[in-house]
């Protein structure tokens, strides 16, 4: 459909804009966000302080190293979220149709709302909004569909406003590599090349047997892609693209017991924050980083949606042998486990009474540790890896 209008909302440097705006003396210097452990990461860092060449997720360490003057604060998230709560209502201002990314990014789609014939009035007015709400700058990228308006907030940031229109789709994706497609990481991104396809064009122009052996059933969707086309709907029937609980080593692990005994509190914290949303995802995600600092993912989907420890913790569990099965001896510095593709609020699961049981019994279970602690209640751990 080419008669939609799209936007994609990104807050700039949320976190630490945050802070420079709570505390008006750090305007203008670099504000650094991150874990304060001795092996934390930049959780947000300022435009001052990305001069230094100072990045999200980047250790600490290389961020004092790189930025020796820059401020450096802990993470306050019950504030990110608070200032996140009045962005998303400037976003409900002028649409339903909202899917949340994140605390700080969004998609809107805005077709056939009132003066959607002017895009960049739209654009405007929701910048507007949000900063007589917050006092913070965002950039909005508008577009047919989601992959134009992603990619003109990503073009005009910061404090940036861009329409691309269809018809410029081309001239604006052809030189663009193979990685600025949604869904081609820098790994899909390498075998791509191997084939000879470095950019979008070389993408668009790839004969259909050659993309048919890369992508598999994806081919058509990947190509129609790089024509600039992209038919995903805004998703209005939740608030998160994923929720994802994590933690970072204070020394590096890559044994079975110490990372199961790291892995299954993040996954009971994955389905309380799952439950408090009422979201039952599809997809389980492990998230590894290794010593050199690489990232790596395994998931598994299952059906049906589920958010209760009984079917989520096995496939945890499974995902993590698996890996270091793959990968023994591989020391690791951080885990995490998140869910993603969540069920809509009226899909109901199979089997449900055995799924309202489960669910009342890990109810039960939130109550008894959010009254008396964490360890008032706590499971059995597993067995030794067969």
């Amino acid at each position: 459909m080419t008669n939609r209008l799209i936007a994609h909302v990104d807050m700039d440097a949320f976190y630490a804009s945050v802070e420079q705006h709570d505390h008006p003396e750090l305007r203008g210097r670099p504000v650094i966000v991150g874990g304060t452990r001795r092996r934390g990461v930049v959780c947000a860092a300022s435009y001052e302080a990305r001069v230094f060449g100072v990045r999200s997720a980047m250790p600490m360490y290389e961020a004092h190293r790189r930025c020796r003057d820059g401020i450096f604060l802990p993470v306050r998230m019950a504030r990110y979220r608070e200032v996140s709560s009045e962005v998303f209502r400037c976003f409900a201002e002028f649409t339903p149709l909202i899917e949340g990314l994140s605390l700080d990014e969004a998609f809107l789609d805005l077709t056939g709302t009132p003066a959607s014939s002017d895009a960049l009035a739209l654009g405007r007015g929701i910048k507007a909004c949000i900063l007589s709400r917050t006092g913070l700058i965002a950039s909005v990228g508008l577009g047919t569909n989601k992959l134009l308006a992603k990619l003109a907030s990503e073009r005009s940031k910061p404090d940036g406003l861009l329409h691309i229109p269809m018809e410029h789709a081309a001239t604006i994706l052809d030189p663009l590599p193979v990685t600025a497609i949604w869904g081609i990481g820098p790994r899909s991104g390498a075998h791509l090349e191997q084939a000879g396809i470095r950019t979008v064009r070389e993408l668009r122009l790839a004969p259909e047997p050659l993309l048919a052996a890369l992508f598999g059933n994806q081919a058509r969707f990947f190509k129609s892609l790089a024509e600039g086309r992209d038919e995903r709907p805004v998703g209005g029937d939740t608030c998160e693209r994923s929720i994802s609980h994590e933690t970072t080593f204070e020394r590096d692990l890559s044994d079975w017991h110490p990372l199961v005994r790291e892995l299954r509190p993040l996954t009971e914290g994955l389905c309380r924050s799952l439950r408090r949303h009422d979201l039952r995802p599809h997809t389980l995600v492990l998230k590894l980083r290794t010593a050199d600092f690489r990232r790596h993912t395994r998931q598994r989907r299952f059906a049906p949606a589920d958010n209760t420890f009984a079917v989520l913790w096995p496939l945890a569990e499974t995902l993590l042998r698996d890996w270091l099965r793959e990968q023994p001896g591989l020391p690791l510095r951080l885990i995490g486990v998140a869910a993603r593709d969540f069920a809509s609020t009226g899909q109901l699961p199979l089997f449900g009474d055995a799924y309202a049981r489960e669910q009342r019994l890990e109810s039960a279970v939130d109550t008894v540790r959010e009254r008396y602690g964490a360890t008032a209640i706590t499971r059995g751990m597993p067995a030794r890896m067969e």
